[in-house]
């Protein structure tokens, strides 16, 4: 395991100077495994991508199916393919009238760079804003609008005339004005220690996007597929925007996001000049199969509503006196403490005892909580027991 670990330092490019450097032998449930039977519990759904959990049967047969009629004919958008059609058709069928397109992409943050030429595309306008503590990606766009700094230095210039508003503040909102082409804004701030926003908050930013004409950009690469409890977050607030973001659970464990609107606005792609948005791999058919499969198990199953009790569970039973607060939505959770300090210790402890777990980008005293849907009540107590459990030997 030693020579392993050294080894996948030495020659796979790292994000970090200290991997966690768990070896992954299997996954299945709730649950990855280790090569020597080590057991532990996803507790943070591969960063909101596991929301059917590891290896589910349906999601397995899917890919198997599919990788055996093909995997890539053409680049995206120029072939009929069967995957990419039913994915879409069944996504547009839950979502409002209003959506009647969508482009698939590689990943999250390519849908973010899509959605930000579509906006420039269609309004003419340059300025775009965003919000502090913000998280949209690593791509030169989209980490050009993401709030925060820190993640920026040594890689400008940017994107120019980006402007970062404060998250909840209404007053704030003014700043979208007549020469603004969108505004991209989470639904739920997930990097930034999972702050919810204020009832009526998001609708007010896209009646104020209406009123001069700039575009709002929904951000639900993380809220989506049931992890705040409704299917997609802003069904539940009660607006739509003008374009929507998806990526991670989208493809149940494998690469690809979306971004999607009005078939009048997304055909602006075509023309002036055609290929006005272009991807090899984006839609990949396995990918679209495997999404289609979870997100049918998450219908077929009622896991949406099954939420609010675990989520019962989790803010019921975890208090604690180094707990500062719980914050957060569905299962889709902070816990906050007094430092990092306390949460980096608290996270090897968590790792020890079988629990895994990480820290946000933007905030230094939070630990993510962030478990697959298919969670039992059951394993949610006990997940329960292990955190009180590592605090108090912490």
């Amino acid at each position: 395991m030693r020579e392993k670990l050294e080894s996948f330092k030495q020659i796979l490019a790292q994000t970090t100077p200290e991997p966690v450097g768990i070896a992954i032998e299997r996954g299945k449930g709730i649950y990855l495994y280790g090569p020597n039977g080590e057991r532990y519990i996803d507790f943070i759904s591969g960063i909101s991508v596991n929301n059917v959990g590891h290896s589910a049967p349906e999601v397995v047969q899917a890919i198997q199916q599919q990788a055996a009629r093909y995997l890539h004919p053409m680049v995206y958008g120029e072939y009929i393919l069967e995957p990419q059609l039913a994915y879409a058709e069944k996504l547009l069928s839950l979502l409002d009238n209003y959506f009647g397109s969508i482009y698939f992409t590689n990943s999250g943050t390519e849908a973010i760079e899509g959605s930000l030429k579509l906006a420039k595309k269609l309004t003419g306008r340059s300025k775009i804003l965003s919000c502090w503590n913000s998280y949209h990606g690593s791509t030169h766009g989209s980490l050009s609008i993401t709030g925060n700094d820190w993640m920026k230095e040594g890689y400008g210039p940017f994107l120019p005339n980006v402007q970062h508003i404060p998250f909840n503040d209404r007053e704030a909102i003014r700043q979208i004005d007549e020469e603004t082409a969108c505004i991209v804004i989470e639904a739920l701030q997930g990097a930034g220690g999972m702050v919810v926003p204020e009832k009526g908050y998001l609708e007010a930013v896209a009646d104020r996007c209406k009123a001069v004409g700039a575009l709002m950009i929904l951000d639900e690469i993380q809220t989506g597929f049931g992890r705040t409890g409704s299917l997609f977050m802003h069904q539940a607030e009660g607006f739509v925007p003008d374009i929507l973001v998806l990526a991670k659970a989208l493809g149940a464990g494998l690469p690809i996001g979306a971004f999607i609107t009005s078939q009048e606005r997304m055909q602006r792609l075509q023309k002036d000049p055609i290929l006005g948005h272009i991807t090899t791999y984006g839609g990949n058919p396995l990918s679209c199969a495997a999404g289609l499969a979870s997100l049918n198990k998450i219908l077929d199953e009622d896991l949406i509503n099954q939420i609010p009790a675990k989520e019962a569970i989790l803010k019921e039973r975890l208090k604690h006196p180094l707990i500062k607060t719980l914050r957060g939505k569905g299962l889709m959770y902070a816990l906050i403490m007094e430092d990092f300090d306390q949460v980096a210790r608290l996270n090897k402890i968590l790792l020890k005892n079988g629990l895994l777990s990480c820290y946000f980008l933007n905030i230094k005293n939070g630990l993510r909580l962030a478990p697959p849907l298919i969670i039992t009540e059951e394993e949610m107590h006990y997940c329960c027991e292990v955190i009180l459990a590592s605090l108090s030997e912490l």
